[in-house]
């Protein structure tokens, strides 16, 4: 009989914890999942965004197209040293000069009214930082161009593409 209430005594005192250790079954109130909200960005800061990625896409297609023209151009112009060019060739070559020459002066004056668009307007100024300096780089570009430099312009331009890269990463 002692035996008995000793291990009544023993199960009552052990039940509360047993039932502890057990999980609840979600029979009560439902808990809805949180839902984190992330921060709007601003509309400037969107279209500032779309401005800097329509940059790249401009550049990125100008510079493909600059290899293969700026291998033309060094063809003719050492065709052109040697006296070997026909005249209709040492035209073409000319104009095609003259046709980077223009894109990359556009280039730069799309990159100068980015860079101006940015530092004008208060929600885009935190990355006018690391956009700062790409219409200078692209400045220099068209100093190469004007210099019969193509290859090396379009390295400079490649610079300014990774440039307009990092401000797009920042505003993410």
């Amino acid at each position: 009989m002692k035996r008995t209430i000793i291990v009544a005594i023993a199960c009552l005192i052990l039940l509360p914890t047993a039932a502890l250790g057990q999980k609840k079954k979600g029979t009560s109130t439902a808990r809805r999942p949180r839902t984190v909200t992330k921060p709007k960005t601003p509309e400037a800061v969107v279209a500032g965004a779309t401005r800097v990625a329509d940059q790249i896409k401009i550049l990125t297609k100008f510079i493909y197209l600059l290899g293969g023209v700026a291998k033309g151009i060094e063809q003719s112009d050492i065709a052109i040293r040697r006296k070997e060019a026909s005249p209709a060739v040492i035209e073409q070559t000319e104009k095609s000069k003259a046709t980077v020459r223009s894109s990359i002066r556009d280039v730069h004056a799309g990159l100068d009214q980015l860079e101006t668009d940015f530092r004008a307007t208060p929600a885009l100024e935190l990355y006018y930082i690391t956009l700062e300096g790409v219409a200078k780089d692209a400045a220099v570009a068209e100093q190469q161009a004007a210099a019969n430099q193509f290859d090396q312009a379009g390295r400079t331009l490649l610079g300014v593409v990774n440039r307009l890269t990092d401000v797009l990463l920042r505003m993410r």
